[in-house]
C-alpha cells in the first residue's frame, strides 16, 4: 500500500508502469535507452476510495483519464528510471491527496 493520507492508501495492485524512450535531447543515450516512465492508475481497480474522491480525482485528472478509467502519467525529465519512476509516483499520490480536499 501507497500512503497517501492518514485515512487513504493506493493499492500496488492498481499501478502499472512501463518504461519508454525520452523524446529530445540525451547526449549518447538518446534512442537506446529507455528511461522515460509512463505510469498508469487504475481507478475502478482494488483502491478503497470513497465516490466524492473518486469524482474530484477524475476532474482534477482531465486528459490525462483515459476512457477506461486510467490515469495516466507520464515523467520523462531525469536521466535515470528510478527517478522519473519516483516523479511520476509524487505526481499521482499529489493528484490523489487533492482530490481529498472538498
Amino acid at each position: 500500500m501507497i500512503p497517501v493520507t492518514p485515512r487513504l492508501a493506493l493499492d500496488e495492485r492498481d499501478l502499472e508502469e512501463r518504461f519508454i524512450r525520452a523524446a529530445g535531447p540525451g547526449g549518447q543515450n538518446v534512442n537506446k535507452v529507455s528511461t522515460a516512465v509512463e505510469l498508469r492508475f487504475r481507478l475502478g481497480g482494488f483502491t478503497e476510495m470513497p465516490d466524492d474522491v473518486r469524482a474530484r480525482l477524475e476532474k482534477l485528472a482531465g486528459r490525462r483519464l483515459t476512457l477506461d478509467g486510467e490515469i495516466v502519467l507520464r515523467a520523462d525529465a531525469h536521466r535515470t528510471q528510478e527517478r522519473n519512476r519516483a516523479e511520476a509516483l509524487e505526481r499521482l499520490i499529489d493528484l490523489v491527496e487533492r482530490a481529498t480536499h472538498a
